[in-house]
């Protein structure tokens, strides 16, 4: 994989220089697993928000939730 070079200002660069060290990874690993976290972080953000406008329409809610329990797997895990 190659690399490239991003500038962050000296405060961030600080935090994640610590972070590298507290947790015995390189630099790149740190701010890759930070990259994957923040975008984890806004997908659950945006299914949120999709389940808010969901709900806030009680017949799409309703189709919604019967359709949930259509696939519902009978095998009584969850």
């Amino acid at each position: 994989m190659g690399t490239t070079t991003i500038r962050v200002d000296t405060e961030t660069h600080a935090r994640l220089v610590e972070m590298s060290r507290q947790t015995d990874r390189s630099l790149i690993d740190t701010v890759r697993d930070a990259a994957e976290a923040l975008q984890r972080q806004q997908f659950a953000m945006g299914v949120a928000r999709e389940l808010d406008q969901l709900r806030s329409d009680p017949e799409a809610w309703k189709a919604y939730l019967g359709e949930a329990d259509s696939t519902l797997v009978g095998d009584g895990v969850g």
